[in-house]
């Protein structure tokens, strides 16, 4: 470098050079070399306020100054040190400098902040690299956070992640359940890919709670945590060998199962699709009986003086368990006329032994004797058996559960000496529905006294019922129940009153069933379509009186310190969720229940009646809800398996368990001509006010007890009578229609007009009625006013299908106002029950039940063998995903028992259980044994 280049950097930077003879003598001692950096500024991040140090040492240097974005940095910002390297001699020169979050905020310029060094020697200068300076910061908020998922069993699972803005970058790194995970440990899992966390193949031990953490020297930052679930679905196990035909002889049925335990579902896993039990037809051989043949030739007389002769069992041969020929297959008799010897004598000479027969008279009273002693003890222990069996029964646990709740009347008539159809001066009273046995309205939960029919209940002044069950038993209940069913004072058939005076005898609980003038206004008006109660955490029931339809709340089915009025409305609209072109037919009441938004834990239990025959599979029926925009959608078709509902069709009623309100009906398509739906025929009759024209009135109806009703309502309007018990038709998808016919009308007393006597309804009027009454009226006029007595016979049949005949015999009068006093309840308000009252199982023991089969144990004791038991064999799939598989399924059990007032079958099915697990599990079972397994 010369002099004059050096006097110019001096200027430039405002320093104070001089050179002198030291300075002069110093560069020329130093060997011709350029400054080398031994230590060059690294990057740096100013972290919040706190300002960065940038260094630079060199050798052989005589000056360092830093340059910072183009610009020399002032020599006073400079801190300088000096010392010489031992081995050369080199003097070896070190500069720092700080720079401040202000300087590099204040920097406005196309790049990053940036210094570098400049060192001289003697022979020139040397630059180092540049150093960037930038303010280091890390967002809050990921660009991309991991989201929870559920994934099959080995299946490949992505968690993405990208870390919020940072400077630096930020690292990233994998926590699960607050531990790190690393690659290094495991080769399942890769954490290096862009941030994200890859698993290869998904394990059960996966499942778990995974976050994404950020970092660098700056801050931390989480990601929100995202939940893996692992689920395995379910497996068909194989089928099991197929059952015995269930008959002995003829067609029959015959089962197999399989468990959808290959494997059993796990995590929310999906339960296997298709049927658990598949049935097929079998026939069993029936049994043949053995026969004889015919019997052979007698033989030659053998030296034992006698001959014999035999048959076999072959004509026929015993087959499949037949019964073996009754008889002896060999005959042996004595040879006779002296030609055969004993003991090489005459057989006339010789003689009998006295002793001998002596012997044989003893021999034969011993076992007359020993056969009368063994007859006497087998008729005793037969007694003794027949005593244990007659005092099998079900322990009733509590009162409440078996009288509580809804009270049913079945009002069985006989033709014969019937005082309420025959008599000439009483009429029936239609708003008797006698061939329903669906709740009217609740009872008085503690009256315990029913009034009964005489033919029934007057011989047995007083009837003791006592039930006992030894499972009850072991569910820690160890008193016994006895119900008294004590005989009224007086009783009359099907709510006749001879006279005031009998009415008067009754007590005043007797008094509020029988109502001997007139009609209960709240019973005579119109049915009511509508209902509603108030329900809280302990449940109940909601029945719209006399249709058939019903609502079972289940116990904290609704959240505790909560309450919900509930409704259910029996729709009368025209329209109805039956296809536009027909194959579809309404089997049921269009039925809502709500309120709309309702919030329930578990599913409710709805009832509903239906007319289809389901004796044959004939029927595809169908359960259908009503959308927002007033359209229908199916929600499932019964024989299917389904978990969004469960249906359960028994004869005359469906039982449905679903979880969104609205409303529901059932609709059916016919498979086969043979599909058929029951109609409800009833004829009815009221004198016109002219005094000498009868009309007789015959409704033809899908056999509903709200259809039903819709009758009953018409003609209490009309004030028509009821003329005969309504009865049952069967009416065949057969294209064939329906004719009522009148028959046998005295000729001298009564006339009908000409070519009225037989009236018809076609086939679509009568399938497609869709729940409406369809009629048919005969006017018949008497020739004398003192012809008051009118018998005939009224056909219904189907034209090449079944009919059913109507004996009419009745008493017709110019004044019909008087009623006929009928049972009933005095009060037909009372629609809804809530609290344990209106279940029969208490709720106690619905509790150890639910205990003992949620949780499966070794004995294999679980809800599915306690559905089988209860014969639920189907769509078994939806209980699975229940919270507590076992309390739906006794909801069901509760709804398909509203009417019966006892345990008896929810008992003998435990009672099965526990004797079926006990022979399974060791050769005997004591108490104690029972009593561990459900107490």
């Amino acid at each position: 470098m010369t002099t004059t280049s050096l006097q110019f950097v001096c200027s430039i930077t405002d320093l104070t050079c001089s050179r002198t003879d030291g300075l002069q003598h110093s560069q020329s001692a130093l060997s011709g070399t350029l400054p080398h950096f031994l230590q060059e500024p690294d990057d740096a991040y100013i972290i919040k306020s706190n300002p960065i140090k940038l260094r630079c040492r060199a050798q052989p240097a005589l000056q360092i100054f830093f340059k910072c974005n183009g610009e020399w940095v002032h020599q006073n910002q400079h801190t300088a040190m000096e010392h010489a390297d031992q081995g050369t001699g080199l003097k070896i020169r070190e500069v720092m400098i700080n720079v401040s979050r202000q300087q590099v905020e204040d920097f406005h310029g196309p790049e990053d902040y940036w210094c570098l060094c400049v060192a001289w020697s003697h022979l020139g200068t040397s630059k180092s690299r540049k150093a960037t300076v930038r303010i280091a910061y890390l967002r809050k908020n990921f660009e991309q956070e991991p989201q929870g998922k559920e994934v099959p069993i080995k299946s490949m699972i992505v968690l993405h992640c990208r870390p919020p803005e940072g400077v630096p970058a930020a690292e990233v790194e994998w926590l699960k359940n607050e531990e790190p995970i690393s690659s290094l440990e495991d080769d399942n899992i890769d954490t290096r890919a862009s941030h994200n966390l890859i698993i290869s193949l998904a394990r059960l031990s996966d499942s778990g709670n995974y976050t994404c953490l950020a970092s660098n020297i700056v801050a931390k930052r989480r990601s929100a945590t995202a939940t893996v679930i692992v689920f395995v679905n379910g497996g068909w196990s194989s089928w099991t060998d197929w059952s015995e035909c269930n008959v002995r002889c003829g067609r029959g049925v015959q089962k197999r199962s399989r468990t959808c335990t290959n494997p059993a579902p796990l995590n929310g896993g999906a339960f296997c699709e298709g049927m658990s039990v598949q049935k097929s037809t079998c026939n069993a051989p029936c049994p043949v009986d053995g026969g004889w043949s015919e019997w052979s030739q007698w033989a030659e007389c053998s030296t034992e003086c006698e001959r014999h002769r035999s048959r076999d069992c072959s004509a026929p041969e015993p087959k499949h368990g037949g019964q073996l020929c009754d008889g002896a297959a060999l005959d042996t008799e004595n040879c006779t006329g002296g030609l055969c010897t004993q003991n090489r004598k005459l057989l006339h000479d010789v003689k009998p032994d006295a002793g001998i027969e002596g012997n044989n008279d003893v021999a034969l009273y011993s076992g007359l004797a020993v056969g009368l002693v063994t007859m006497v003890l087998l008729i005793a222990a037969f007694m003794l058996y027949r005593r244990n069996q007659s005092e099998y029964g079900v322990d009733v646990i509590d009162s409440s559960a078996l009288t509580g709740g809804f009270q049913s009347f079945s009002f069985k008539t006989a033709r014969q000496g019937n005082p309420l159809l025959m008599n000439s001066s009483i009429q029936p009273d239609l708003t008797v529905s006698r061939t329903y046995t669906s709740p009217i309205c609740f009872p008085d939960s503690m009256d315990k006294e029913l009034i009964s029919e005489p033919s029934l209940f007057d011989p047995l002044p007083d009837l003791k019922v006592k039930v006992q069950s030894s499972f009850m038993v072991s569910l820690g209940v160890s008193d016994r129940a006895e119900y008294h069913v004590k005989s009224p004072p007086q009783t009359f058939p099907r709510g006749l009153v001879p006279d005031r005076s009998a009415v008067e005898t009754l007590d005043r609980k007797e008094k509020s069933l029988l109502i001997p003038q007139g009609l209960n206004p709240s019973c005579t008006s119109r049915p009511l379509l509508r209902t509603d109660g108030v329900f809280g955490h302990a449940g109940g029931r909601l029945v719209v009186p006399n249709t058939g339809v019903s609502l079972l709340v289940p116990h904290s089915a609704i959240a505790e310190d909560t309450t919900w009025e509930l409704h259910m409305i029996i729709s009368q609209e025209d329209t109805g969720p039956q296809s536009e072109d027909d194959s579809e037919v309404l089997l049921s009441p269009s039925v809502t229940y709500g309120p709309p938004g309702l919030d329930l834990s578990c599913p409710i239990s709805m009832t509903i009646a239906h007319c289809a025959d389901v004796s044959a599979a004939d029927w595809s029926i169908r359960l259908k809800r009503q959308t927002q925009d007033s359209g229908w959608e199916e929600v499932m078709t019964v024989d299917e398996e389904s978990v969004s509902c469960y249906c359960q069709l028994e004869s005359q009623c469906c039982h449905l368990l679903v979880n969104r309100p609205g409303r529901y009906a059932l609709v059916g398509e016919a498979l086969t001509q043979a599909a058929g739906k029951r109609l409800k025929v009833a004829a009815f009759g009221s004198m016109e006010p002219d005094a000498v024209s009868y009309s007789l009135r015959v409704y033809c109806v899908d056999d509903t007890p709200h259809a039903f009703q819709e009758v009953v309502s018409l003609e209490r309007g009309q004030g028509g009578r009821l003329l005969e018990e309504p009865k049952t038709l069967l009416f065949r998808r057969s294209s064939f229609s329906l004719q009522v016919s009148i028959q046998d009308v005295p000729q001298f007393l009564w006339s009908i007009k000409p070519f009225t006597t037989c009236q018809e309804f076609t086939f679509s009027q009568v399938w497609c009625s869709n729940q409406t009454p369809l009629q048919c009226a005969f006017s018949l006029e008497r020739f004398s006013p003192a012809a008051n007595q009118l018998s005939c016979k009224i056909s219904v049949r189907q034209v090449k299908g079944h009919e059913q005949i109507l004996q009419v015999y009745t008493t017709v009068t110019e004044n019909e106002k008087d009623t006929v006093p009928f049972f009933t309840q005095s009060d037909c308000t009372i629609t809804s029950q809530t609290g344990s009252r209106a279940f029969k199982i208490p709720p106690s023991i619905r509790q150890r039940i639910c205990a003992t089969f949620d949780t499966a144990n070794a004995k294999g004791k679980d809800w599915q063998l306690l559905a089988q038991k209860l014969n639920i064999e189907r769509n078994l799939c939806y209980f699975a995903q229940q919270a507590s598989p076992s309390a739906v399924i006794l909801n069901l059990w509760e709804a398909q028992h509203q009417e019966k007032g006892d345990l008896d079958s929810l008992a003998r099915a435990l009672e099965e259980i526990s004797k079926v697990h006990c022979k399974s599990s060791a050769s005997s079972c004591s108490n104690e044994d029972l009593d561990s397994d459900y107490t």
